[in-house]
């Protein structure tokens, strides 16, 4: 192992709590810390770490960023000089430390890849914060425009433990008889909950909760958003006084949305809505005079309560649900760098973008207790649904897609949520897609400076997000699926090792810098 190889193993590690507490410097001698590993995993890690062969594991794992499960690719491909067809550089899979190409797998959770869940994250928060204070092609006039947070919840579908904000659960119940439930439990609570305590989240009691109800509107929450927005547009239109055909000449209303779990294990909906001015071709245009985020804010209040969808039956037993989002509902103004005139506004732009983007990398694994009794009926709810109406389907000669629950199976692990975590309206601000071309473009640019011997200057790089930057190279692929993650578990847990390291000293240099402004 050479010293350069053993210095990015050490820095790659978890520290030990002697080097937490500052006995020792990080990365200086220290032994492994394999203390949460079983056995086997253990012996793996060492036995990559011994190997002649880990100068080149930890190079590929440095090339995907550590992730935890990176996509495995056989194959070449060749750059060509666009203007003359000559081949300018080609490269294979053979090239590859490991004789095999890996690269990124790209999930968005973090407990199924800390790296790319960790890279999604810090491009949502790019893109939502660009669309609150401008940049990354997005004009710093978008600031002065109304913006609003807001909380959509699901309602209440059985009495549940909370933490109440510090308060008693719940002390006491209007009526005496309403203390225990008809199934003999407590209706009461007097135990103030803390963030960790188990019981948050939980039913007071499982057989009072209605399961279906709660599947059926975590099912359909995708639709009554889109309606959301629907409303929202046509009370606006109500407001100015003008059909909603012609809102658009006017007035525009443009967001960024994300999906958080609550810990009863249903969504609920973070949103940021901005009014901006006439729509347009370059879009971003500012608000007309007179339309206020306080306005807005109300306004969204009204939309929301007035969405309701009937949703159909599970089954043939079953009956007719209407879904309305949840009587708690939080929507207030957002203050900007620009928009001082309210100097009670707690949120700025980052920490709400930090808010969304951390939720956007979540699951439902990571809110809702996956071994509590709430969380196993659930499943046993989805389970028992779902082969019902298999049976109906099989029954009555139907295709599953054919019914409305049909695919509900294939969303268990989501415990029946099928929407995105993440969306936006299409002029709310810069897209994935054109950050991580940014970054290609970027990488390309510092590859070319390495090889070319000189420095490279990030103030020359504003056209990085440019649609029309003329691309003077094309790159013709020919890549074959090979497979996917690490050869074992140990190589897995070195990589989350390694990106944990990565995501600490990140955040202690984002603390120098903000002790430093």
């Amino acid at each position: 192992m050479t010293r350069a190889t053993r210095d990015r193993v050490w820095d790659a590690v978890p520290l030990r709590a002697a080097e937490q507490d500052g006995e020792r410097p990080a990365g200086e001698g220290h032994p492994l810390d394999l203390g949460h590993l079983d056995a086997t995993t253990e012996a793996q890690v060492v036995a990559r770490l011994l190997s002649r062969d880990f100068d080149a594991w930890s190079e590929a794992a440095s090339r995907v960023g550590h992730c935890a499960k990176p996509i495995r690719l056989h194959g070449h491909s060749d750059t060509v000089d666009v203007k003359t067809g000559e081949v300018i550089s080609s490269f294979s899979s053979a090239d590859s430390p490991l004789g095999v190409l890996h690269v990124r797998c790209g999930n968005r959770r973090a407990v199924e890849c800390p790296s790319c869940s960790r890279l999604y994250a810090a491009d949502t928060f790019h893109l939502i914060r660009a669309g609150v204070t401008g940049g990354k092609g997005v004009p710093e006039q978008v600031s002065e425009n109304p913006l609003v947070f807001a909380t959509l919840t699901a309602p209440s579908f059985g009495l549940v433990h909370g933490t109440r904000g510090g308060r008693t659960c719940r002390p006491f119940t209007i009526k005496r008889q309403d203390r225990v439930c008809e199934h003999g439990r407590p209706t009461v609570c007097h135990t103030r909950h803390g963030d960790g305590d188990e019981q948050v989240g939980q039913p007071r009691c499982r057989d009072c909760y209605d399961y279906e109800s709660h599947l059926v509107w975590q099912w359909w929450a995708p639709e009554l958003w889109r309606r959301f927005t629907i409303d929202l547009r046509r009370t606006l239109a109500k407001h100015l006084g003008v059909p909603e055909s012609r809102l658009a000449e006017l007035v525009t209303v443009q967001y960024a949305k994300v999906a958080e779990y609550q810990q009863r294990g249903i969504v609920h909906f973070h949103t940021l809505i901005r009014l901006d001015g006439p729509k347009s071709a370059d879009g971003f245009a500012s608000a007309p005079t007179g339309l206020t985020a306080a306005l807005l804010a109300r306004l969204v209040e009204q939309a929301a309560a007035g969405v309701v969808f009937d949703a159909p039956p599970l089954h043939e037993a079953d009956v007719v649900r209407r879904l309305r989002f949840g009587a708690q509902l939080d929507s207030r103004p957002i203050a900007t760098a620009r928009r001082t005139d309210d100097p009670d506004r707690a949120l700025t732009p980052e920490q709400v973008a930090g808010y969304l983007a951390k939720y956007a990398t979540k699951s439902a694994t990571d809110s809702t207790g996956t071994d509590s009794p709430h969380a196993r009926r659930l499943r046993a709810t989805i389970a028992e649904v779902t082969d019902r109406i298999h049976a109906d389907a099989r029954r009555d000669g139907i295709a599953l897609r054919e019914h409305p629950y049909g695919l509900l199976w294939k969303w268990r692990h989501m415990l029946g949520f099928r929407g995105h975590f993440s969306t936006k309206s299409r002029r709310y601000s810069v897209t994935l897609g054109q950050l991580r071309q940014r970054r290609v473009r970027y990488e390309r640019a510092l590859a070319a400076a390495n090889r070319e011997g000189r420095s490279l200057d990030v103030r020359d790089l504003d056209d990085l997000l440019a649609a029309d930057v003329e691309e003077t190279t094309l790159v013709i692929r020919n890549w074959t699926y090979a497979g996917s993650g690490w050869d074992t578990d140990g190589d897995v847990e070195l990589a989350k090792a390694a990106a944990a390291r990565a995501r600490e000293y990140a955040q202690e240099r984002a603390a120098i810098k903000h002790q430093n402004d």
